[in-house]
Formats: structure tokens, sequence, C-alpha cells
């Protein structure tokens, strides 16, 4: 009973650092210049959210499912980050300390290349768009098209990619991180797992669409075992917390 005990007024005193701390409402006051800004001032969806929602929603071409899935995978992987921010430094994780620091160096550089890949998504789409309006009789036509189709292809291959290493990490912060937030994890990989299944569909769209069926077809391969394997071990982090 008295090891209870503790062991509550450990996680009481852990939860009011937290909720404390800027970084639980994933802001960097120092980063943002926002030392004197109380919480209640900050609207979270004006931090350069807003507008990428409105073009999201418009009836432009780019961003779409592909700078959608980029951007979700990169929130997914930001919330392993947030968890290792929560967990470094804590003296009940001593133990863990390293592999925290050596998660959130990896996960940082998941985080930002999966932010790159949402402009990079975008920037592959304008010479596919411009390919589908050359003649269908214009010689070289079907050369240029099936080298787009290829490169527009390799945005969501790269975010496959990206999000799979992220969900491995993920496992890991769940089960080393502070239980104080090890939903945040869950919800990470959730996160991942949705970019990685829409990264996919981004794919297909561009093989079915390939002259080269065996290009097409080995691509497809690849993007499907990815699914199959990074799917359930990021939906086996999610319910190992929901249920």
């Amino acid at each position: 009973m008295e090891i209870d005990k503790i062991d509550r007024e450990e996680n009481r005193d852990e939860n009011l650092e937290i909720m404390r701390s800027p970084i639980y409402f994933g802001i960097d006051m120092v980063d943002m210049d926002m030392a004197n800004t109380s919480m209640a001032d900050i609207n979270m969806l004006d931090i350069e959210v807003n507008s990428f929602l409105d073009k999201l929603g418009s009836a432009e071409a780019v961003p779409g499912g592909g700078g959608a899935s980029a951007l979700a995978g990169a929130l997914g992987a930001s919330l392993g980050i947030m968890v290792g921010s929560l967990t470094a430094g804590k003296k009940r994780y001593a133990d863990v300390e390293e592999d925290i620091k050596r998660l959130m160096t990896e996960m940082r550089d998941i985080s930002n290349q999966l932010a790159v890949c949402v402009n990079k998504d975008a920037e592959m789409f304008a010479p596919l768009a411009e390919a589908y309006g050359i003649p269908k009789d214009e010689k070289g036509r079907d050369e240029t098209l099936e080298k787009c189709l290829r490169a527009a292809a390799s945005v969501p291959y790269e975010i496959m990619e990206l999000c799979s290493r992220a969900i491995v990490l993920l496992e890991e912060f769940a089960v080393k991180g502070s239980k104080l937030v090890v939903s945040d994890a869950a919800v990470g990989a959730a996160l991942c797992r949705g970019a990685l299944l829409g990264a996919a569909v981004n794919i297909k769209v561009n093989t079915r669409l390939m002259k080269n069926r065996d290009y097409a077809e080995a691509l497809d391969a690849k993007a499907d075992a990815m699914v199959a394997e990074y799917e359930g071990r990021a939906e086996a982090v999610f319910n190992d917390y929901y249920r």
C-alpha cells in the first residue's frame, strides 16, 4: 500500500509538471518569441494551419491526399517527439534516458523529412498535370507521361517509408516513455497509420495509369508489403492504450 501511495504521488507531481510545461501544448515559447504570452491568447489553429486547410479544401489540385498524408505523418512523428520531451530528464526514467534521446533525434529527422514531402508532393504533381494536357497524338506523350507518373508515385512511396520508420519508433516510445503521455504515442501511431494508408492510395492512383506494368506491379507489391507489416504494428500501439 505504501508503495502504491508513493507511485500515485509521483504520478501526480509528474502530471502537474507536465501540465505546466509549454511543450505540453506543442509550443516552444522561446522559438516563437511568445515567452510573455498567456496560453489563453494563443489560437493553435492560427499557427500557419488555417491557410493550409483552406487550400486543402479548395478546388485547387494541390495540396491533396499526398500532401495531407505527409502532414499527418509529420504530426504523428512529432507526437512521438513530444513523448520524449516529457520523459527526458525525469528521475524515474533515468534508465532509458539515452534511448529516449536517440529516439527523439531519429524522430525529428523523420518529422522534418515528412514536412518536406508536403511540398515535394505538390511539386511532382505540376509536371504530371502538364503531361495530361499533351495532345494524345503528339510524339513522346506516352514517355513523358510515364516519367511523370513515376516521379509522382515516388513521393508517396517515400512517405510510406518514413511512416514505417516512425511507427517502429513509436512502438519504443510507447514502452519507454512517460506513462502519463503514452496516449500521445497511441495517437501518433494512429496518425502514422492513416498517413501510411493515404500514401499507399496515392501510389496506386499513379501505378494504375503506367504503361510499364512490370514497374507498376513491383511498386504496388512494395507498398502492399509495407501496409501488411506496419499498419498492424501501428494499430497494436494504438490498441495497447485504447483497449
